[in-house]
């Protein structure tokens, strides 16, 4: 198998799957979770998985272009490994890489509406503007957390996003 050029960086990603199901967000969408160390990223990920989400890299993900878009895998030695906290590592079903469709930073106290932005990838990885994806904030520990990642994902996804409304 032929390696794409990769970027190793701190961050935990998911693929959707049936987690998205209730706001129709693609199946095959990849979720980038960014945050520190203890911020929540395994654990929100844990939750992801539980609702029907497929691991796809926990702490560490290799991030490569392909046909123009941002993929995530794990790396050889963490393929298939989640860290719960409390309980240890486990050797969980997991996919192979996907493509990133949705940034997540998470961030206690995000702000309501935020204003909206791309992610950057880091500069090796030479990925067209118009085809990175977009970020969000979330506060990682909330209980809707996970449901707030399948409604943005379907959101962005199909174009329902709306920054022309004022918050009532």
């Amino acid at each position: 198998m032929i390696r794409k050029k990769s970027v190793n960086i701190h961050a935990t990603c998911v693929q959707l799957g049936a987690a998205g199901g209730a706001f129709d967000a693609p199946a095959d969408a990849g979720v980038l979770l960014l945050g520190k160390s203890g911020a929540g990223k395994s654990d929100l990920a844990l939750r992801l998985i539980a609702a029907g989400a497929k691991l796809v890299a926990d702490d560490r993900c290799d991030l490569f272009v392909s046909g123009g878009m941002l993929f995530a895998r794990a790396p050889a030695r963490l393929a298939g490994l989640l860290e719960v906290r409390n309980v240890g590592i486990l050797e969980i079903s997991s996919v192979a890489r996907a493509r990133i469709a949705l940034v997540v930073e998470l961030a206690p106290g995000a702000p309501r509406l935020p204003a909206h932005r791309r992610f950057r990838p880091p500069a090796d990885l030479r990925l067209p503007a118009k085809a990175a994806p977009p970020v969000i904030k979330l506060a990682p520990f909330e209980a809707s957390a996970p449901a707030k990642i399948a409604a943005a994902a379907a959101a962005y996804a199909y174009g329902l996003h709306r920054d022309d409304i004022d918050a009532i």
